[in-house]
């Protein structure tokens, strides 16, 4: 398997929202994420963003319209789908509890409390909590402790 280009992980996501400005500052304040790339068109919309926690990247677009070119995609936020939640996303932090206080202080929604989960001596055991953002996507925060 060839090496991916340098800065971009294996595998990323994109995510939409109604207000993906908005949305692209309450991810850097909530959840510690760091703005790498923003590319903003016309009326502040945001064309492309590129944010990143660590070695981690996710893409934060506008859900307004369409994407361009033969085959569109029709990009929407869960909050237009009445909370319908079409993905989750996963993200390995140190101090799963201290990363749960800091986003519920910056007004995140904590659907499931910090808890752990032991898969057995064969296995692992880990401690996560589930989040909501602002426009209802799903976040589960991961630690490993064994």
């Amino acid at each position: 398997m060839e090496p991916t280009p340098e800065g971009w992980p294996r595998i990323s996501s994109a995510l939409y929202y109604e207000d993906a400005v908005a949305a692209i500052e309450w991810l850097c304040k909530a959840f510690d994420f760091e703005v790498r790339m923003k590319i903003e068109g016309e009326a502040g919309s945001i064309v492309h963003s590129e944010l990143t926690y660590g070695e981690g990247l996710i893409m934060v677009g506008d859900a307004k319209g369409k994407s361009h070119g033969p085959s569109p995609l029709p990009y929407k936020s869960p909050r237009s789908l009445d909370g319908s939640v079409t993905q989750s996303l996963c993200v390995f932090v140190e101090d799963v509890d201290a990363h749960c206080e800091h986003a519920r202080a910056a007004g995140a929604k904590i659907i499931d409390e910090p808890t752990t989960h032991d898969y057995g001596e064969d296995h692992w055991a880990d401690r996560t909590y589930r989040a909501e953002d602002i426009e209802g996507h799903h976040w589960w925060f991961m630690q490993r402790i064994r």
